[in-house]
């Protein structure tokens, strides 16, 4: 497995991170933040990445993406971790277009898939149900009524949910609260009667929602996969999004350093650059040694799925948990080293601490993901 890129995914590479630094630096993210955009995101920029095919990367040529994989689209998303790029990449090129490409019908595939490459259609995925990341704890029950399905429930920090025109909503449609099996996944228009959606304000200012299913009504021609058997489109497509995000975190703590680095060399005290005292040397390089570890463990993910290894699951959770040791590490030194000013607003070191305490919870945090790592090495 190689752990470098080859020529075109660093050209990939090349091109995200000129056009994020030119169009997309951390002032267009302060401004969608501090104009309370209603979208959470640029729908000018959003489509200017839809034209560059981002939206595409993980979809097949005949539904008209590029199916570049998932090297090219870690790549991407480390890019966006620098810059705190807002975007609905992740929730629809990541999340929807997996979950369609994996658990579609056909008809499924040709109505929905080419409108996400097309950029007219965002999608969410609401899973979650409480505090913490537990997948098949889900509660929402889907009742069968004649051809259509009857769903009731209430879904937390559901990404992307208040701008998304499709909703893929995880179900019970059989067993008790905690089972893998007897979960169904339906396609949702975010405008179906009885959907009440609430966005909610992140600390990080990342888009998310709550959504309240009040009896709503669902054809059964609207299920993604079979019945019952949600929890296998699910482990899969969340593999996938664990590994995007590790690649954000790994963008995110990057770039934290880099501007660590810069403010060791300029800032002076007691008559010295406080990067020559050694103490200050010792804790950088250990963020280094750790970032290029999570490199490592970042690309082999990502290679992981592009490559069908058997081993994808134990690799998408070696990456999430890398990533957020390492990004809670650096955003922690880069703030400390930065002195009382790297909490205020004013530097943007702290913006990268705020967004590292909530993607390091996003599908599971590092705790979570070693658990996972460790049943799944059966220790």
């Amino acid at each position: 497995m190689a752990l470098i890129l080859n020529e075109e995914q660093q050209s990939l590479k090349d091109i995200a991170k000129e056009f994020l630094q030119k169009n997309a630096p951390v002032t267009h993210f302060r401004e969608i933040r501090d104009t309370q955009n209603e979208l959470g995101y640029d729908q000018s920029l959003w489509s200017e990445m839809v034209n560059l095919g981002w939206s595409g990367i993980l979809i097949p040529e005949e539904y008209g993406g590029f199916d570049f994989g998932m090297v090219g689209m870690g790549s991407i998303f480390e890019e966006m971790g620098r810059t705190l790029t807002p975007s609905p990449l992740f929730s629809t090129g990541v999340l929807g277009a997996s979950l369609l490409t994996l658990g579609g019908d056909d008809k499924q595939k040709q109505n929905y898939l080419p409108r996400i490459v097309d950029g007219s259609l965002t999608t969410a995925l609401a899973l979650e149900e409480g505090n913490r990341h537990s997948p098949f704890s889900i509660s929402t029950k889907a009742i069968k009524a004649g051809n259509d399905y009857k769903i009731s429930g209430e879904k937390t920090f559901v990404i992307d949910g208040h701008c998304s025109n499709l909703i893929v909503v995880a179900a019970r449609t059989e067993g008790s609260d905690d089972d893998a099996s007897g979960i169904t996944l339906f396609l949702v228009e975010a405008n179906t009667d009885g959907i009440e959606i609430t966005k909610t304000s992140m600390v990080d200012s990342r888009n998310s929602a709550n959504i309240k299913l009040n009896d709503i009504t669902v054809s059964s021609s609207n299920l993604l996969g079979e019945e019952n058997n949600g929890a296998a489109i699910l482990e899969e497509v969340l593999d996938r999004a664990q590994i995007a995000i590790s690649a954000e975190m790994l963008g995110n703590a990057s770039q934290a350093f880099d501007v660590t680095l810069d403010y060791l060399k300029e800032r002076k005290q007691f008559g010295s650059v406080i990067g020559t005292f050694q103490a200050l040397q010792h804790r950088a390089a250990e963020m280094y040694s750790e970032l290029e570890l999570t490199k490592s463990s970042v690309i082999a993910a990502c290679n992981a799925v592009d490559e069908n290894s058997n081993d994808l699951k134990r690799m998408a959770s070696l990456a999430k948990y890398k990533a957020g040791e390492t990004n809670h590490l650096v955003t922690n030194e880069a703030v400390q080293m930065h002195g009382g000013v790297g909490v205020t607003d004013e530097y943007d070191v702290g913006l990268y601490l705020k967004r590292a305490r909530v993607t390091e919870q996003i599908f599971g945090n590092s705790e979570y993901h070693l658990d996972r790592y460790a049943t799944l090495s059966e220790y």
